[in-house]
């Protein structure tokens, strides 16, 4: 999975116990080419490499070193700009307006949605840990993001505090999109108990509540994307399997309100969603947490 560093954009860096995180600088013109309508620009995690293992994470395209921006790789996450069902615009008015974490959007001349005015990002480092801050306006709608990226040993947090600093109800539709690598392009993961799955062509779940694949996916366009089902108040935990870790272990601290599984040949992913709204003044805040497990023994 190790790729030389020649194909690395130009990353804010987080190392501890044995590993590196590289981080995307939303302000850096060589990491923008990177970043576009659909991930958070501020505390978006490229990479994380291990001293031994090398390269840990995957992507869509992986190990395309410059995927697409809409597919990128490594542990994105996302505020929509439209309803995940039913596509109706969020904050967006006539395709004009800003995405949360990302910036003000209008159509290009092909009437795609594109960035139109980076939002800007303050930056502080701390020990351990990087925190990006923003605030945007559009539409009537107003808000603060700060994003906190942290590596302690092996263990790696992603917080968010979003307010609604605006007069509207601020829609809040959020998911998490890591891209974790795959053994011969197979991957197993351990879920909550209670959770399920329906039967469906790509994955089972096991006596155990470990995911499988039914079959390897044959490229990048082959893969399955399914709807896990959710216990009420049951917090996300995912052993994931890994080629040359113990394994990963993947954690939120909020019940997912939605979570689908999505893979195909080169990555795979479960993605905790959060569909909210905040009140004029409210605030949310929750947090991700990734285990590095240690360097498997051959």
């Amino acid at each position: 999975m190790t790729r030389s560093s020649a194909c690395r954009p130009s990353q804010l860096q987080l190392q501890a116990g044995g590993l590196t995180a590289d981080l995307l600088d939303p302000s850096a013109p060589a990491d923008q080419a990177r970043l576009g309508t659909r991930y958070c620009w501020g505390g978006y995690i490229w990479q994380v490499r291990d001293e031994q293992a090398g390269d840990l994470l995957t992507g869509p395209e992986w190990p395309e070193p410059q995927p697409l921006a809409f597919n990128g790789q490594g542990l994105p996450e996302s505020f929509r700009h439209a309803e995940f069902d039913t596509g109706r615009p969020l904050i967006l008015e006539n395709n004009r307006g800003f995405i949360i974490g990302i910036g003000d959007v209008a159509p290009n001349p092909a009437g795609e949605l594109a960035v139109a005015q980076p939002c800007p990002w303050t930056m502080t480092r701390s020990t351990g840990a990087l925190e990006f801050c923003t605030e945007q306006a559009g539409n009537g709608y107003a808000c603060q993001l700060t994003r906190r990226v942290a590596l302690a040993g092996r263990t790696l947090t992603s917080a968010t505090l979003l307010a609604n600093t605006g007069a509207r109800p601020l829609p809040l539709h959020w998911f998490a999109h890591p891209f974790f690598a795959l053994t011969d392009r197979l991957l197993t993961c351990g879920l909550p108990t209670s959770w399920g799955i329906a039967d469906n062509v790509g994955y089972t779940l096991d006596a155990h509540h470990v995911l499988t694949f039914k079959r390897r996916f044959l490229h990048k366009d082959n893969g399955h994307f399914e709807q896990l089902r959710i216990a009420p108040g049951t917090l996300l935990r995912a052993g994931v399997s890994h080629p040359r870790l113990a394994q990963i272990v993947f954690t939120t601290d909020f019940t997912p309100d939605t979570c689908p599984v999505w893979g195909n040949s080169n990555t795979w992913s479960i993605e905790p969603y959060i569909v909210s709204e905040l009140a004029p003044g409210d605030t949310r805040a929750w947090t991700l947490r990734y285990e590095f497990g240690a360097v498997a023994t051959t």
